[in-house]
């Protein structure tokens, strides 16, 4: 047999599979760029309702002195979660971070809770115009914030069995591709936005 030819039967399946794996790489490079684009868009409109908060909490104060615990709670969570947020969009998809961040976003949501239904024992605040345009923009950027997590756990979805499938795994496994966490709300309760009439 021609060495030319041998050389060349040998050395068409290696190229054929670094070629393979070039693709897997570039496909899991890809799909992580993806979820983490995804995740931009959660701290885009997190980053909105944090700024919100403050404000409604200080138009809420002329008008419920008695309730200073209440405001003080919302403000703490809003920093607590803001923390959580920017330790989330250092490594998005990070377990723990996302743990902690959907903890964070919880507690947030239940103390709002609180301050909204505190709110409707006060008439004053209910028809104060600058307190119903707040919560109008709070409740569209909750509803923001529900889509981008759709979006940020669908692309967390296709990444994760991108590098699960085989024969990728073993690309992912090489290069150190970690599987990425989903942005759940577990308590059936949370997962709607705070509802309130004014």
């Amino acid at each position: 047999m021609n060495p030319i030819l041998l050389l060349v039967i040998l050395a068409v399946p290696v190229i054929l599979a670094f070629l393979w794996a070039v693709g897997a790489y570039n496909g899991l490079v890809t799909l992580r760029n993806r979820f983490k684009n995804a995740f931009a868009q959660i701290d885009v409109q997190l980053k909105r309702r944090y700024d919100l908060i403050p404000n409604l909490v200080e138009t809420a104060k002329g008008y419920m002195k008695h309730e200073r615990g209440t405001l003080e709670a919302v403000i703490s969570a809003r920093n607590a979660a803001s923390s959580a947020q920017s330790r989330a969009a250092q490594i998005p998809g990070d377990p723990g971070a996302m743990k902690e961040l959907a903890g964070a976003e919880a507690a947030l949501t239940g103390t709002l809770g609180r301050l909204f239904a505190l709110a409707e024992a006060y008439p004053d605040l209910k028809a104060n115009t600058t307190m119903n345009g707040l919560m109008e923009e709070l409740t569209s950027t909750e509803n923001k914030v529900s889509f981008a997590r759709q979006s940020y756990n669908d692309a967390v979805m296709q990444y994760n069995t991108g590098r699960e499938l085989f024969p990728t795994n073993l690309v992912a496994g090489a290069f150190n591709f970690t599987a990425a966490e989903l942005f759940v709300v577990e308590r059936p309760e949370e997962k709607q936005a705070p509802k309130v009439s004014f």
